[in-house]
């Protein structure tokens, strides 16, 4: 249940206590509202949210001030268990269980609620203690999700401070060059060298002292990685960053110069207009906008997630997805329900084998995007995946919206359609009866354990970086 779900919640526990203590029908208090007693009874239950003027007057109604009325305090020790129930029962721990949701009725009495309240909290108590050690970064991960979702993916002053910078370049049109990513650094007082013995701890090594900015000599095709380790690089000196005091400073400051270069690399003005053309002719495609702008096509995806909201006036979902099934990384805003564990952390959360995201991997033809529509408990799905490999393994990356947000996009005219229930278990992840009898205890199949799950990430000023590799490096670069 998120905040305002729950505040809303709290709210209508609230005004049911008051009108009871009043001695109140829901009819008789909606008459002295002006309001009809069914509205009334949506307000109560948390599943409409008042207007200003509404709160007025039920709290002139009610005898008691707006601030009480609006207090986030249950009103009674049996509205505090409801409340705690509901949130219990809308968490990810409780519908993988796929049972359905107990109504805390007035037949269930405090004692009994009592229990069903304990069980939760046991249970909970129980996978948490399952999840091994505190993992800073998963919550640190968590926490920026959820605040960037908050934002719509949208920061407006690194959209401003980017738009600045490459008209500063010369740069007017079409994909951003080297040249003018170089013009950008010089105009820092940066120069861009391309060495081969880079730390294998670091992408990028700004000389802070001697005013350069070391990148290696080769990148992926089409030279975007180049393009963007330079200019997140010159992000940290824009945007005024310091060695970071906490991880959670870290991932923040990571997440801010990916955003300035992306925004470098397909700049608002530009990039709002393609998009928006492009949905007025109701051809919206993550394909042309990658060609459009000379990026990659996870870039182009992330960058299409920034704006959408904003600007085209849509909500949609992100992921990346490994090829087995792990998700990597993934944002949304449309209730698509993303695979969490107990702590709220997507990454590393096995996605519905159902879902586009790992449906594509079947498929022969690679080169272009696949379309599916995807029935699950929070509505239909639409989604375009584009499957790539790196050298490690293959991965997919998939941008979709909701099935009435479909007709502004290529590829809305295929019928490849799935059913999905997860989190429930019984949708992809349990075996059917039959075969799980026939072959429990007997097979011990031997785990492919990803490597970094183990390992913690060296100490040091940033983190993950080999300070001395790179004081070294420093020191041999600064005499040539």
């Amino acid at each position: 249940m998120k905040a305002g779900t729950a505040d809303l919640a709290t709210l209508g526990h609230r005004i049911r206590h008051f009108r009871g203590e009043r001695g109140l029908t829901l009819d008789q208090l909606g008459e002295l509202v002006d309001l009809a007693g069914s509205q009334l009874s949506l307000i109560e239950n948390g599943k409409r949210e008042p207007k200003l003027s509404t709160l007025d007057a039920l709290s002139a109604a009610l005898g008691v001030e707006l601030a009480e009325l609006l207090s986030r305090e249950a009103p009674s020790r049996r509205a505090a268990l409801e409340l705690e129930l509901g949130r219990a029962q809308a968490s990810p721990l409780y519908a993988s269980l796929g049972l359905p949701p107990i109504r805390a009725s007035r037949g269930i009495s405090d004692e009994t609620l009592e229990s069903i309240v304990g069980l939760h909290r046991e249970l909970q108590r129980r996978a948490s203690e399952a999840i091994a050690t505190p993992e800073e970064a998963r919550r640190a991960n968590t926490e920026m999700r959820e605040r960037m979702r908050e934002r719509a993916n949208f920061l407006p002053d690194i959209e401003r401070l980017a738009e600045e910078q490459v008209r500063a370049s010369g740069h007017r049109s079409g994909a951003l060059t080297h040249r003018e990513v170089s013009v950008m650094a010089e105009r820092l007082g940066f120069k861009l060298i391309y060495v081969d013995d880079l730390p294998d701890s670091t992408r990028s090594i700004t000389d802070l002292e001697n005013g350069r900015i070391y990148l290696p000599p080769a990148s992926i095709p089409g030279g975007h990685g180049l393009r963007s380790m330079a200019l997140q690089a010159m992000a940290h000196r824009l945007l005024g960053h310091t060695p970071p005091a906490s991880y959670d400073e870290f991932l923040w400051q990571r997440l801010e110069i990916n955003y300035f270069a992306a925004a470098c690399l397909m700049p608002q003005e530009a990039s709002v207009a393609f998009l928006q053309e492009a949905k007025k002719e109701r051809r919206l495609a993550i394909e042309d906008f990658r060609d459009a702008f000379g990026v990659t096509h996870e870039a182009a995806a992330l960058r299409f997630t920034n704006l959408a909201t904003s600007h085209l006036d849509m909500t949609l979902h992100f992921l990346r997805v490994a090829g087995d099934g792990a998700l990597l990384k993934g944002y949304e805003n449309d209730g698509l329900p993303l695979p969490t564990d107990v702590t709220g952390s997507i990454e590393g959360q096995w996605v519905c084998k159902k879902w586009s995201a790992r449906t594509a991997f079947e498929h022969t033809n690679r080169t272009t995007e696949n379309y599916q529509y995807t029935d699950t408990p929070a509505g239909t799905f639409w989604c375009a995946t584009q499957t790539g490999r790196t050298d490690a393994a293959e991965f997919s990356i998939t941008v979709g919206v909701p099935f009435n947000q479909a007709k502004w996009f290529r590829g809305r005219e295929t019928t490849l359609r799935a059913t999905s229930s997860c989190p429930d278990e019984n949708c992809c992840r349990r075996a059917p009866d039959g075969l799980a009898e026939r072959w429990s205890g007997r097979a011990w199949p031997s785990a492919r354990l990803h490597a970094h799950v183990l390992s913690p990430l060296p100490s040091g000023t940033f983190p993950g970086v080999d300070d001395v590799e790179v004081y070294a490096f420093l020191e041999a670069h600064a005499e040539q």
